[in-house]
């Protein structure tokens, strides 16, 4: 049987659907009409919305009857159908929920200019509306988009005095809390959390403005109830009568990861949230919570693994650069393995690196979630010219665990020793807009699976009849916006079997000190710094703003915005990096760089080392 929305939502954060006004004007329903009488006259248009929304992957699609009680109706001359109405919209979100998905029943606000005198008959047209959205069976009733807290609970007691079968969720527009953005936050989840509530929510504004105010609401509840961000797409401009969102699906995906990082159970959309943002939403939902989720909180013990276990090699056994990790400050520089078929190009790359004295590199597994030569073939086609050490990210955006297993199993067979487990970015919209994410587990999940390939035991704990000799490294990110989180993980990630970690680029020291500081009581292993030379003002700019954990401090633009030509910011870009490189590696943590070639100049990376005084 179906979970309760209130039990589902404490296992996973659950995505809602978007818009639904917006995607009715898109397709030529003008607002003079009255869109929730559409539940009749054009039933198939709603459905078709709530499938679009579904198919994307919402799990809550929310029923079309924001302004479906009497005095809204009667003002369209449609209030003889009120109940028609209402019974019509739960109907035809449940058909597209199916049986996995959640209905949610909206109730919204009445306009102030049609709102009665008396207290009481505008509650009793809340109530009237309610009863019927419940008697049809919804698994959650919304109190959407009210302006004020006050009414807010007036409008819910009187809603909760029909002891619901549901839970109800009061959520509250933005803009009343956008007065004071920090203690009306405060003092709507104080006033919800007196009520009883179980869920609470904030719809419309931006998803900036959103994620500003969730930690504020997140510290209030505690754990004693969920919160919900509904966010619209953002800023929207008037264009040829129409309101246009310029807000693309990866932007409001990437917020979409930072409200789960912040601690939202629900996560949806609101004015101009479409299908198709809804389903980037859902990759990148699905990236932050994979189907497995592993908490490794301790090192496993030897005798945990079993009686048919063996006995792992020692790191130095595995691999040059395992013997590496224990002797010499190494560096790797990320090779991009090529979109098409000719790898001839990285392969020139990486004979460059080897012959200027790199001691490994390392080849992403579908860069940017695009469709690139594998990381084991290039490897293979680099390693028929020189000897250099080559390290494999491996990625579970892409398959599932069993073609996993499969893909490690054959990298070790062709001598394929050393790995870099991530998670993986979820896939872009635009030239893949069909691509669906796996992930049934994240990289602590596969770094404890490939400790047992390590052990001779494949990923259900059979025996595999011989061992991998893997070498396991993970990544981190200093500048992660929740920092606790980051730390969490990465001490997670050292249980689960880590044996070295790469970090992003980092072009502030004390950002990784802080870091370092984070982590000090976890078990030391091998730390890579992250390096990329910036090479222009604007490439600084487009990190900041585009790329997440890609934090370029304040100090450091403006360095990059002293120089007056393209060739003066990349020489500054250059100098620091390498002061960045020079400082970080004072830490006696840090054993290692990680370098990415900005634009795949290689000569550029030369320079860093010499002037870090790495060499």
């Amino acid at each position: 049987m179906k979970k309760s929305i209130l039990d589902a939502m404490k296992e996973r954060v659950l995505l809602a659907d978007g818009g639904m006004a917006m995607e009715l004007y898109s397709r030529g329903f003008f607002v003079n009409r009255c869109y929730d009488e559409l539940n009749l006259s054009n039933a198939k248009t709603i459905q078709e919305i709530h499938q679009a929304y579904a198919a994307a992957g919402s799990e809550i699609l929310r029923t079309n009857t924001f302004g479906a009680n009497r005095i809204q109706l009667a003002a369209h001359g449609f209030l003889d159908k009120l109940e028609e109405i209402n019974r019509a919209g739960v109907r035809l979100t449940k058909q597209a929920a199916g049986g996995s998905g959640y209905t949610a029943g909206v109730i919204g606000p009445i306009p102030m200019k049609r709102l009665p005198k008396e207290r009481a008959e505008a509650l009793d047209v809340y109530i009237e509306q309610a009863r019927i959205l419940l008697d049809e069976g919804v698994d959650l009733l919304i109190l959407d988009s009210f302006p004020t807290i006050e009414r807010l609970q007036t409008v819910y007691e009187a809603v909760a005095s029909l002891s619901p079968p549901a839970p109800i969720m009061p959520s509250i527009a933005y803009e009343a809390l956008a007065v004071d953005k920090v203690m009306l936050p405060i003092s709507f989840l104080e006033v919800v959390k007196s009520w009883g509530v179980k869920i609470a929510g904030v719809n419309g504004g931006g998803p900036k403005d959103l994620l500003e105010c969730l930690p504020l609401l997140k510290e209030t509840a505690e754990d004693d109830l969920f919160i919900s961000m509904m966010p619209d797409a953002g800023a929207a401009e008037r264009i040829d009568g129409r309101t246009v969102f310029f807000a693309s699906p990866e932007y409001l995906a990437e917020y979409t990861r930072r409200y789960v990082q912040k601690g939202a159970s629900i996560v949806g959309g609101d004015a101009g949230i479409t299908p198709r943002m809804i389903r980037e939403m859902s990759s990148f939902l699905r990236s932050v919570q994979p189907r497995n989720v592993v908490e490794v909180l301790s090192a496993p013990k030897e005798e945990e693994y079993g009686d048919e276990a063996m006995k792992p090699i020692p790191v130095e056994g595995r691999s040059p650069f395992g013997r590496s990790l224990k002797k010499n400050f190494v560096v790797s520089v990320e090779l991009d393995p090529p979109k098409g078929i000719d790898a001839s190009k990285s392969v020139q790359g990486a004979k460059f690196l080897y012959e200027h004295g790199i001691d490994a590199i390392n080849i992403a597994d579908g860069p940017r979630a695009s469709g690139r030569m594998s990381p084991i073939a290039l490897s293979i086609l680099v390693r028929r010219v020189v000897p250099i050490e080559t390290i494999i990210h491996v990625c579970c955006r892409d398959r599932n665990l069993l073609a996993l297993q499969m893909d490690l199993i054959s990298a070790n067979a062709l001598g394929l020793r050393n790995l870099m487990i991530i998670t993986g970015d979820p896939p872009k919209m635009g030239i893949y807009p069909d691509a669906t994410a796996v992930f049934d587990l994240d990289s602590i999940g596969l770094v404890q699976d490939v400790s047992l390939l390590n052990r001779g035991l494949d990923f259900a704990k059979r025996p595999l009849k011989g061992q991998t000799s893997f070498v396991v490294g993970v990544g981190c990110n200093p500048g992660a916006a929740d920092l606790d989180l980051e730390a969490r993980r990465y001490e997670q990630k050292v249980n689960a079997g880590a044996e070295f970690v790469f970090s992003q680029p980092i072009y502030d020291p004390e950002i990784l000190e802080r870091f370092l500081k984070k982590i000090e009581h976890v078990k030391p292993i091998p730390f890579f710094v992250g390096v990329l030379p910036l090479s222009s003002l604007k490439n600084a700019e487009f990190f900041n703003e585009n790329v997440p954990g890609m934090q370029v401090p304040p100090e450091i633009m403006k360095r990059m915005a002293m120089g007056s030509t393209r060739e003066e910011q990349r020489q500054e870009g250059i100098k620091i990096a390498a002061e960045a490189l020079r400082e970080s590696k004072k830490n006696p943590l840090v054993q290692g760089a990680y370098v990415f070639p900005p634009f795949g100049h290689y000569e550029r990376i030369l320079e860093v080392l010499e002037l870090s005084e790495v060499w």
